[in-house]
This record gives structure tokens, C-alpha cells and sequence, in this order.
């Protein structure tokens, strides 16, 4: 399996982001990566709704 192929910018805020050391985020499977990711934007979108009802 080859590194995903992705900047070296790209690979620290996703790690950063997604909680993995940089190492494991370079091997990653892609599937794997992309349903962190899926989630990662379910949950982003989860707290823009909450914070769109508590504005004035």
C-alpha cells in the first residue's frame, strides 16, 4: 500500500484534526480516511445547527 498522496500541509491539519499521529495518517487506508473525514464533517455540521438556534 502506498502513502495517500496528499500535501505535507494537508497531512498535519488532518492529523491535527482527526487525532492520529502523522505516521498512521500517511497509511491510512483511503476508505478509512474518507469515513473519518465523513464524520469528522457530520459532527462540524452538528455544532453550526446548535449554534444557528442559540443566535439573537
Amino acid at each position: 500500500m502506498r502513502p495517500l498522496q496528499i500535501s505535507p500541509e494537508t497531512a498535519v491539519k488532518l492529523s491535527e484534526k482527526l487525532g492520529v499521529p502523522l505516521e498512521h495518517l500517511m497509511h491510512m487506508p483511503q476508505h478509512i480516511l474518507l469515513q473519518k473525514l465523513a464524520e469528522l464533517a457530520k459532527e462540524d455540521a452538528g455544532k453550526q445547527d446548535g449554534d444557528e438556534g442559540t443566535k439573537s
